[in-house]
């Protein structure tokens, strides 16, 4: 076998135990002579200290090789029927060889006694089950730990590559439109087709950043809106309106990038726009922490072909986001979207990065 390290479990066992079961081996060998003659502390200490760290190793390697040939939590019970082997293949070899090399050699005039032999495997056994008992419990706890581990690392990986394919769901029917009446302006009104072609080139710079970041300040949200609206308002102009009131202590507050684009997207495409009777766009901040979309219903007669993109992604990120108390609700006259908003702290930015 190879040689192993011990973990620290069993350097604090060998450290804390060992000088005691010295001299217990040595009340084993020489009974009552251990407290009256200084030889025996002097040289068979030491000496049965050296042997037991051979046996201690010898029980090491073994240990390792037992959680090497069945390491997985599902093989516990296998891992320990065969550590429990290890009083019959280490401790009881250990302990003969022991009483045996006194024996020989007659250290200090040792003779070997049957009762001695019994007392020798009795004090092994009881060790050695004490300390298979520590290892396994650290190392069960250790493998459980690894587990938990490993589980979260997969999910959050999961969770990683769910969200990226959400960032990258975004609607770009918008961009089409926009092309086409950009290519409209050009040919009526050059001065506010360049305007145009300006606030496109904010809403498209945005775009682009939004899908490396999943997660905005509420104040970048807003001004990106705002280029936003101001594209719409050159294709529908007084057809729809946008009314933002949000408190400044929320500025910095975090929600899912194109969030708000994906609902005034969402409420533009499902509702007729006319001069008469535009679509209202409300977004407000509450007293309790969250923001409000809201939007007048008055659906389109002929239904929007939809690809179920905008409400299921916002939804889909708040839950990978773990952030609950995204809400919507429709009364017949409105239809409001409640977004929970998130502290600006470290861990919210990292979590989708």
């Amino acid at each position: 076998m190879k040689l192993v390290t011990p973990t620290k479990l069993e350097w604090y066992c060998f450290l804390f135990y060992m000088p005691l079961i010295s001299p217990i081996a040595n009340l084993i060998l020489f009974e009552n002579r251990l407290w009256h003659d200084y030889k025996i502390w002097l040289y068979s200490v030491p000496l049965a200290y050296v042997l037991c760290i051979a046996s201690w190793y010898s029980n090491l390697l073994y240990t390792n090789w037992a959680e090497k040939k069945f390491p997985e939590l599902y093989q516990t019970k296998l891992r320990i029927s065969r550590k429990v082997m290890v009083l019959f293949f280490v401790t009881t070899p250990s302990v003969l060889l022991i009483l045996l090399l006194y024996h020989q050699f007659h250290i200090l005039d040792y003779q070997l006694k049957t009762a001695h032999i019994l007392q020798g495997l009795l004090t092994g056994f009881c060790i050695n089950f004490v300390f298979e008992t520590l290892y396994e419990v650290d190392y069960t706890l250790t493998k459980y730990k690894e587990s938990v581990e490993e589980k979260e690392t997969i999910q959050l990986l999961a969770v990683q590559q769910e969200f990226d394919s959400l960032k990258n769901q975004v609607n770009p029917h918008f961009l089409f439109n926009c092309f086409n009446t950009l290519s409209s302006l050009i040919s009526i009104d050059k001065q506010k087709a360049d305007q145009f072609l300006n606030e496109l080139s904010k809403v498209y710079r945005y775009l682009l950043k939004s899908n490396e970041e999943g997660v905005s300040t509420l104040e970048n949200e807003i001004k990106f809106i705002e280029s936003y609206f101001k594209l719409l308002q050159t294709r529908h102009g007084e057809a729809v309106k946008l009314n933002i009131q949000i408190d400044n202590q929320y500025e910095q507050y975090l929600l899912p990038s194109l969030t708000l684009q994906l609902l005034i997207e969402n409420a533009v495409k499902h509702n007729a726009l006319s001069k008469n009777k535009p679509l209202v766009i409300d977004i407000f901040s509450t007293d309790w922490g969250t923001l409000i979309v809201r939007n007048n219903l008055q659906l389109r007669t002929v239904k929007a072909p939809s690809n179920k993109v905008g409400l299921e992604n916002i939804k889909a990120k708040y839950e990978l986001l773990k952030q609950p108390g995204f809400l919507v609700t429709e009364d017949g006259n409105n239809f409001t979207v409640e977004l929970p908003l998130m502290r600006n702290q470290q861990q919210s930015k990292t979590l989708i990065q």
